[in-house]
């Protein structure tokens, strides 16, 4: 296939009908594509598509709705839901840019989807069918599991607080563990938290049954709540337990916040601009994944100095006031383990572009992953694709604000965000590699890959990064005045000053829970204190003078 970026970024097109489309795919003037676009071949039809996407998401992102509304009519005659993998992951594409269109007439756009019903069984099914295609949980499982048992080893009470409850096969493979313990298995409690009491009935059943066969002490406690509405006095954290927490694909929808109010900090207004598309895939020949990486058009691509890039500054972080105040409490259980799996994309950027070549990038693999698993006309793929990947393509694509919860980061935000909460990274041990390598090689297939990162598990799809998990532990930061000296090089102050006073508030309560710290702010200057009485301001804490006062 020939390439579309040439070295210097530039887009070329070498095939005649693509060097005619090219130049016409968009032009307001036309009213169809022309009959020889539906006789393309399948490459030439795969970087059309990628083409028209891009061009139209671009539209989309300008408010030009005559030009994209053009370019979803020609994309509506080479994209299916039931073609190839390209023609699969363009029709979801479209579908959440059309969506986000339509949200510009709000009345239009509840209208349209007043009788849609949501199926929490359908839901459900499309989760599991998800574990059971693919090995990425599995592998998740199994290195969450590895680490409970090496953290808990002598314990005798253990509690694990589950944030996310549907699949029993991950605890009733640790009560298998546990009861194989050389000193007997402890008294173990699982906290189970989901937002269908049905899906925690179901799993106290079977938990408790596999418990009593084992001849496990066991007790299950559920929680039904959504994780942001999640109330920590009902988790009954008790003296005297050894405390773990699993979180599988959750943590990032804490991350919504309001992006109007973020909009408007210096921080997300920075200038950007086009750089160099970077080569992100090394997938094999003719997949999904090359065609991105190698033949995609020279669009909008954030500059090192973009809104995005700044996300990875300390105060950044801290924008999400629910995310803060989330991790400041589960630091305050005091968790001997806990262990975090997350996508492994930044799907939380503030522009549309930059989450449309994500969202390309990541989807692109996990279709690919399905390709080669399942055939064409499974109806386990169809709904995985639809229930579970095209809903998620769409709330990364059609929504802001609070309404987008699918906000995926990397692993390095997620290190630096629990580092600056209080917690300490624990490193995967080689047993749990080790067993996580052997599942790989079981599953059959390939394609999967597995690398270390830093004491880290990164689960990948050929070289693509799309999991990563990672163990942590409670840790009481002693390096407070350091990482405030960071936070000050890296913005401005009066740019966010209630972000930045809510994280110095999480600092101050990792450093010394002891005192009772006093806050306010006048003219973008922090004032803390362990009374109103006696106070010093944020200027105080970058002389150095800070620890001392305490």
């Amino acid at each position: 296939m020939a390439g579309m970026i040439q070295e210097d970024g530039s887009s070329s097109v070498t095939s005649p009908p693509l060097q005619i489309f090219s130049l016409m795919s968009l032009s307001p003037g036309l009213g169809s594509p022309y009959p020889w676009l539906r006789e393309l071949k399948s490459e030439e039809r795969g970087l059309c598509l990628i083409h028209l996407l891009l061009a139209c998401a671009n539209h989309v992102a300008a408010g030009s709705i005559e030009n994209a509304n053009i370019g979803l009519e020609h994309i509506s005659h080479l994209a299916s839901p039931d073609g190839d993998t390209i023609q699969r992951i363009a029709a979801y594409f479209t579908e959440a840019l059309a969506d986000r269109m339509l949200k510009g007439w709000p009345g239009l756009h509840k209208a349209l989807n007043s009788t849609k019903i949501s199926s929490i069984s359908e839901e459900i099914l499309v989760q599991k069918l998800f574990f059971q295609l693919c090995p990425f949980l599995k592998l998740s499982y199994v290195i969450t599991n590895q680490a409970i048992i090496e953290a808990m080893e002598g314990e005798k009470m253990v509690h694990i607080i589950d944030l996310n409850s549907f699949e029993s096969a991950q605890w009733i493979n640790l009560l298998q563990s546990l009861s194989a313990r050389p000193e007997g298995p402890p008294h173990l409690r699982i906290t189970g938290i989901h937002e269908q009491k049905e899906v925690l009935d179901l799993m106290a059943l079977q938990l408790t049954k596999e418990a009593e066969k084992l001849d496990i002490p066991f007790q299950f406690n559920p929680i039904v709540s959504k994780l942001e509405n999640l109330d920590f006095e009902s988790l009954r954290v008790k003296t005297g337990e050894a405390l773990a927490i699993s979180s599988v694909l959750q943590l990032h929808t804490l991350l919504a916040i309001d992006d109007e109010m973020v909009g408007k900090s210096p921080s997300a207004s920075k200038n950007t601009g086009a750089v160099h598309l970077q080569r992100v895939l090394q997938m094999n020949q003719r997949t999904l994944g090359e065609w991105l990486e190698k033949d995609l058009p020279n669009v909008y691509i954030p500059s090192p100095d973009s809104a995005s890039a700044s996300t990875s500054s300390p105060l950044s972080l801290a924008s999400s006031p629910k995310m803060g105040s989330f991790l400041a409490a589960l630091w305050g259980l005091s968790p001997k383990l806990m262990v975090v799996t997350e996508q492994e994309s930044n799907h939380n950027c503030p522009t549309l572009m930059e989450r449309v070549m994500e969202a390309l990038n990541f989807y692109a693999a996990l279709f690919d992953c399905l390709e080669s698993t399942l055939s064409r006309a499974s109806i386990e793929r169809q709904k995985v694709e639809k229930m579970l990947f095209g809903e998620e393509i769409k709330n990364i694509i059609a929504c802001e604000g609070p309404e987008r919860k699918e906000r995926h980061e990397k692993l390095e935000k997620w290190v630096m965000r629990l580092e600056l909460a209080g917690f300490g990274r624990v490193p995967l041990s080689y047993q749990g590699m080790l067993q996580a390598s052997r599942l790989l090689v079981s599953y059959g297939y390939d394609g999967y890959r597995m690398k270390e990162e830093n004491g880290c598990l990164v689960i990948c799809w050929h070289d693509r990064p799309l999991f990563s998990v990672s163990a942590w532990r409670f840790k009481r930061c002693a390096r407070c005045s350091h990482i405030l000296l960071v936070m000050s090089q890296s913005c401005s102050l009066s740019s966010s000053v209630q972000s930045f006073s809510g994280l110095l508030d999480v600092l101050f309560r990792t450093c010394w829970p002891q005192l009772g710290i006093f806050n306010t702010h006048t003219n973008n200057v922090l004032f803390y204190g362990t009374s109103k009485e006696s106070y010093f301001s944020f200027r105080d804490c970058l002389t150095g003078d800070f620890p001392s006062r305490l």
